[in-house]
């Protein structure tokens, strides 16, 4: 298996990488925590979420501790976020490809899209 999980957040509202931000992977079926990561000085993880054996098909979901992110930066526009936890709910199919989930998120929205 060659296939791996990986994600980056970006902060839209100050136009830069989101430092620091927690993110958890849950596989969803068992609710099993698949594991941790914390963005870099980039605001990508230092490593795949999964790859290897660990690559199986099924839905999956990504919490982003966005909140606590946004309070560290202690701006106005941040201390007006509504946002603690962002969940995106995914499946992997082909457990031999890279799937990619970014987040961009700002204090009055998120978005997310396939990555490459």
């Amino acid at each position: 298996m060659s296939g791996k999980l990986t994600t980056h957040v970006l902060d839209l509202g100050q136009g830069c990488p989101a430092v620091g931000v927690a993110i958890e992977l849950y596989e969803v079926a068992t609710g099993k925590q698949m594991g941790t990561a914390v963005t870099n000085h980039d605001g990508r993880v230092d490593a795949p979420l999964l790859s290897g054996e660990q690559m199986n098909a099924g839905v999956y979901e990504l919490r982003f501790h966005v909140g606590d992110y946004h309070r560290t930066l202690a701006t106005a526009a941040a201390e007006a976020s509504i946002w603690d936890i962002v969940p995106i709910r995914f499946q992997i199919g082909d457990t031999d490809r890279h799937y990619h989930i970014p987040l961009l998120v700002s204090p009055g929205g998120y978005s997310t899209y396939r990555g490459s």
